[in-house]
């Protein structure tokens, strides 16, 4: 390489030099190691044969460039000069007026010409105008010289020259290598120019490609450093951001994570912005669309558990490299494995909590056997776990085959008795699975009272089953639309198993306790329940009074009409006692044939009406007829006696008040 082209290409490669950081000053000598390298590698790269189809451009170039160095050359007057390829075609011509020269200088074309037989003979030569049949060369001699590769010695160009027919032979020729010597370097400065741009080019892009490792090695460590899914994304998104600041980048997501970053989005396949997004989320691949002012690129974010979403990233003006296509595939890649990682550890976590809840939830249902309280307690618990604003909770009534809202916040709604068929409940009914419906607005199944009245868009529902038959259900409802998740919806479904045995113990403990208080025969309350009423009375209550009644000559019906007769006349007088009283009064069978009320803070002339009205309807309603005896004691505050004293002296009082009344001759009423 002569030593201006050497002074030019260290020039040039000096410039790229300079982008070197100027903190680092080893990689400034590095890169100048690099160039001497590259410039004694230049020198020894040469043509091959291979090669000469791809040279017209290159030609071209070095033509142009000869034709400016050259500019003043004392070319014969008259002369047109002109620049071949090997396959004949014309490559360029120096002379503006010389537009009508042949396109081709093939044999084939023009016929003979010293170009011709340059190329078969492999040295200069001249052909006289007299052998020319071209009209466009008949007016001159023309002459070629070849112009070959400095080391392997292919001729890769042919200069050519038309002189006036009739000119000195010698001059023309002797210009012609000459100039063909000049040209030759002219085109190896162009051809190492090039080639030192290559290896710098694919230097730049190594050195490039190191850079993104360390940023992508840099993005890795953060991300997985990273447990949250929210963290994640706005670790994606901000790295994205940092190193293609030019373009637009979208995250769509295909579940909805509660993301509040603006660019993250869910995946709506009919709302995706470009069809490259739809086909990446599809097949897992990287998808590109590219035109002349515009890069697509739709990445998926891949783990090992699916695919998660698609990054799509909308470059204008200018397009990704394939090296920037690698790197954001390996970033898309990793992202996913990241995001799943965060979204195992956030549902691990959620999981956790949700057992939690549940087993706290199950803990205090079962430590209670209230129903009331269990039935608060459910109520309570469900609007604040799931942050719903109606809640409603049913249980089917086994003598009706209807549900009755046992529990709600809506009081409209509170003991409404609800057919098998009607609203959800009927949906609950027929399905026996879960329903979580976005918008009642939008699209409902069936009408719902409880969505109406409490103008609800949002429903979580699930029936409450009990050894495969389903004896409730519980409905939650929100104004707002879309606002239960489907996590909501596992959780619920969960709590619905645990939340339908403890209404089922709390309900059956219920009926243990109403058995063991109350007579089977008359259904009314027996003897040690009323001892611990009138107990519990007394410390509250500053008066009452018990009445005590026996029906008379009760062995006689037995002995006369047998033991079902006897039964059915309890089972009477016990109905027409219940019937006679208050809903505070509490009556209980006594034992055998006798049977005991107590009245609550009512006195003794007004009990005295009491047991009158319950002597005369048993003496005219009962069949066989039967007739009762009453006995009837007071106590009030202030007997100066204490409570064991009390309850002792009003049993013991209405009890020989009874004894009175059957010694005076039955069918009376006697007080203490």
């Amino acid at each position: 390489i002569d030593h201006s082209t050497r002074f030019r290409l260290t020039r040039i490669s000096r410039q790229e030099v300079r982008r070197v950081d100027a903190a680092n000053p080893g990689d400034f000598w590095r890169c100048e190691e690099a160039l001497t390298d590259a410039l004694r590698r230049a020198e020894q790269m040469d043509l091959t044969e291979a090669d000469l189809p791809f040279l017209h451009d290159l030609l071209e170039k070095s033509f142009a460039q000869w034709q400016r160095q050259a500019e003043g050359f004392p070319w014969p007057v008259g002369s047109r000069v002109a620049l071949l390829h090997p396959d004949g075609k014309l490559v360029g011509a120096a002379e503006a007026e010389s537009g009508d020269m042949p396109e081709r200088w093939d044999e084939a074309a023009i016929g003979p010409s010293a170009f011709v037989d340059a190329a078969s003979s492999g040295r200069p030569a001249r052909t006289r105008s007299e052998f020319h049949r071209h009209p466009f060369l008949q007016p001159f001699d023309s002459f070629a010289v070849p112009v070959f590769s400095r080391s392997t010695g292919i001729p890769f160009a042919y200069l050519t020259c038309l002189v006036p027919a009739g000119a000195d032979s010698n001059e023309p020729m002797m210009l012609l290598k000459a100039a063909s010597l000049h040209f030759r370097t002219c085109f190896y400065h162009h051809y190492e120019r090039l080639f030192i741009a290559d290896m710098w080019h694919a230097a730049d892009n190594a050195a490039r490609d190191v850079q993104r490792s360390r940023l992508l090695l840099g993005v890795l460590r953060r991300l997985h450093d990273q447990i949250e899914v929210d963290s994640v994304l706005a670790e994606i998104m901000d790295s994205l951001d940092e190193l293609y600041p030019d373009c637009r980048i979208d995250l769509h997501l295909s579940q909805d994570y509660g993301i509040s970053h603006p660019r993250v989005k869910p995946l709506v396949f009919d709302r995706l912005e470009n069809e490259i997004g739809r086909r990446a989320y599809l097949t897992g691949i990287v998808q590109e669309e590219k035109s002349d002012s515009r890069h697509l690129i739709a990445l998926p974010l891949v783990g090992k558990q699916g695919v998660y979403g698609v990054l799509c990233m909308d470059r204008k003006g200018k397009s990704f490299e394939a090296a920037d296509l690698r790197f954001l595939a390996e970033l898309a890649d990793a992202s996913g494995i990241a995001f799943e990682k965060a979204s195992l550890h956030e549902q691990a976590n959620e999981l956790v909590g949700e057992l939690r809840i549940i087993n706290e939830i199950t803990q205090r249902l079962n430590s209670s056997l209230n129903l009331e309280e269990t039935l608060r307690f459910a109520t309570t618990e469900l609007l604040r776990l799931f942050d719903a604003e109606y809640c409603c909770v049913l249980q089917k009534d086994p003598h009706t085959d209807q549900f009755v809202v046992i529990t709600t916040n809506v009081d409209k709604l509170a003991g409404e008795l609800l057919s098998p068929d009607s609203g959800f409940c009927g949906v609950l009914w027929r399905s026996r699975e879960p329903i979580i419906l976005s918008d009642y607005r939008v699209r409902t199944p069936v009408r719902s009272r409880f969505m109406e009245l409490t103008g609800s868009r949002s429903l979580l529902a699930t029936p409450l089953m009990m050894k495969g038959e389903m004896n409730g259900a519980v409905l939650l409802a929100h104004r707002k639309p879309h606002y239960f998740s489907y996590e909501n919806y596992k959780l619920l479904n969960v709590l619905s198993i645990h939340l339908g045995l403890a209404l089922s113990n709390a309900r059956l403990h219920e009926e243990v306790r109403r058995l063991s208080i109350t007579d089977n025969l008359t259904g009314m309350y027996n003897r040690r329940y009323l001892d611990e009423i009138v107990q519990r009375r007394l410390t509250k209550d500053g008066a009452g009074t018990l009445l005590l009644i026996d029906i008379d000559h009760f062995k006689e019906i037995n002995d006369t009409f047998g033991h079902q007769a006897g039964d059915a006349v309890l089972v009477q007088v016990s109905g027409i006692v219940s019937g006679s009283i208050r809903e505070t009064d509490i009556a209980a069978r006594w034992g055998g044939d006798e049977l005991a009320v107590y009245f609550p803070k009512l006195e003794l002339d007004l009990a005295v009406k009491v047991a009158e009205r319950i002597r005369r309807r048993v003496e005219g309603e009962t069949r066989p007829p039967v007739t009762v005896s009453c006995g009837l004691a007071e106590w009030k505050t202030g007997d100066g006696l204490d409570l064991g004293d009390i309850i002792d002296s009003l049993f013991a009082r209405a009890d020989t008040a009874l004894y009175d009344a059957k010694r005076g001759g039955r069918n009376r009423i006697a007080l203490a």
